[in-house]
């Protein structure tokens, strides 16, 4: 299956075989995680720890985490209860990226998926990009599928993980990350600004700067 869907080119017909990809990405990969991945709550977290910087693992680290509400569907409880899609829609600060997931159609892909990361950049991340081009982009939804694509990791990622990792994405090309303790970036120039923050389904680190594939 996963050969097929690697020589998919059509950018619309990737996003319409994306849970495909979904569900053999976290079926096939035996990282560290692989066993941990179903089981929700902080403990779990701990688990996976192999030394110092239990509380980077065991809860969400960063400074954008004191901007998030301490109750309700926005809280990291609430997010915790909803698929990530739905968790990201309750966080102010993740707007833009909610708008464009939707204009991507790609709500129901990632709400259904299971055991997945999301890089996901914040509302300054997207001010950062010219608004005439983020219109653009915004407006095209083979390049948005692709740019979104490249934020979606098939496999559930611990802090420990991004220490140093080169990871494949749901756009077929791979995603570095570097870092320790609470200070992580991803592909060099994006920073985790909120990271460990679960949902039902996915690990999501929020992150300063919208990442873009290399190709």
């Amino acid at each position: 299956m996963n050969t097929r869907i690697r020589r998919t080119t059509g950018l619309l017909t990737a996003a319409a075989v994306l849970p495909l990809v979904l569900t053999a990405c976290s079926g096939s990969d035996s990282g560290s995680d692989s066993g941990k991945s179903d089981s929700s709550g902080r403990a779990s977290a701990s688990a996976t720890t192999g030394g110092g910087g239990m509380s980077s693992m065991d809860q969400p680290f960063g400074p954008a985490c004191s901007t998030v509400p301490k109750n309700g569907a926005g809280s990291f409880d609430g997010m915790a209860k909803d698929p990530v899609a739905t968790a990201a829609s309750n966080n102010p600060a993740l707007s833009t990226l909610v708008t464009a997931v939707k204009k991507a159609g790609l709500v129901d892909t990632l709400n259904n998926a299971r055991n997945i990361t999301v890089f996901a950049p914040t509302d300054d991340a997207f001010a950062k990009i010219p608004k005439a081009t983020l219109d653009k982009v915004l407006n095209d939804k083979a390049q948005l599928t692709k740019i979104l694509t490249y934020h979606v990791v098939g496999q559930k990622l611990t802090p420990k993980d991004l220490e140093n990792g080169a990871f494949d994405t749901l756009e077929k090309s791979k995603v570095t990350t570097t870092g320790s303790g609470e200070s992580y970036t991803v592909d060099g120039a994006a920073k985790v600004v909120c990271g460990n923050v679960r949902t039902a389904n996915a690990n999501v680190y929020i992150i300063d700067t919208v990442l873009m594939p290399k190709s």
